[in-house]
């Protein structure tokens, strides 16, 4: 452990330069290195609860550095409530286990126009400062030839969004996540969100949201593109 705890300091302390710049000039821009989440190849060699377990000590910790009180009674049980939090509910996307089990169908009606899923609720958090991010999901497809369940299409975004987040990523991963289940290039998502890291911290602007979006197959064209919209917005 004592040799883990060294290697995650010299990490925290490195001024390793990314695109000639430290980590405190790059701020709050939005930064990720590709479309998989950063995760170490021995992420899931120990247990949920043994990970419970060390989240609750180590945020313990936290709080005592903060100058908490551990002994009152409102605050006693916090490690433990935030370390089952962050493994069972917020952060549940980052253990593949969790992965919905999706099942298709034959497209019998012969629908073969775009279906659009609207205003998927998401919460999730962004991995530069762990603050909530909060937004809108839509995501639409063309069949060829199977379809998923509706309600697939939310557990999908729900997967994603669970984990520590970049909203292109998110974007990126729940796009390829269905063209991949699906077997169809004609996928399209839409993200519109809230970051807490803006509106709570930072420049503190409680106003504006970050749309990202991502075009596949048919509906990189600006017809489809119009036609979607225009479901949105109606």
């Amino acid at each position: 452990m004592k040799d883990q705890d060294m290697l995650l300091n010299t990490l925290i302390e490195s001024e390793e330069l990314l695109n000639g710049y430290t980590h405190e000039e790059i701020g709050d821009d939005h930064l990720f290195t590709g479309l998989e989440t950063p995760m170490k190849p021995n992420a899931f060699a120990i247990s949920d609860e043994t990970k419970k377990e060390r989240i609750a000590q180590l945020f313990a910790q936290i709080m005592d550095v903060m100058g908490l009180d551990l002994s009152d009674d409102s605050l006693r049980g916090t490690p433990k409530r935030v370390a089952k939090m962050y493994i069972d509910e917020i952060f549940s996307g980052l253990n593949p286990q969790n992965k919905p089990k999706v099942a298709l169908f034959d497209n019998k009606y012969q629908y073969n126009q775009m279906l659009v899923e609207k205003d998927i609720t998401f919460y999730s958090n962004c991995e530069h400062h762990f603050v909530p991010i909060i937004g809108k999901a839509h995501v639409a497809y063309i069949s060829s030839g199977k379809v998923i369940g509706l309600s697939k299409l939310n557990r999908i975004v729900q997967y994603f969004a669970k984990r520590p987040q970049v909203q292109e990523r998110l974007t990126n991963q729940i796009a390829v996540e269905l063209q991949t289940t699906l077997n169809t290039q004609d996928v399209a998502v839409i993200i519109d969100a809230k970051h807490l890291c803006v509106s709570s911290r930072g420049i503190k602007d409680n106003t504006s949201a970050t749309v990202t979006s991502f075009y596949g197959g048919a509906f990189n064209s600006p017809e489809k593109i119009a036609e979607l919209q225009n479901y949105i917005n109606h």
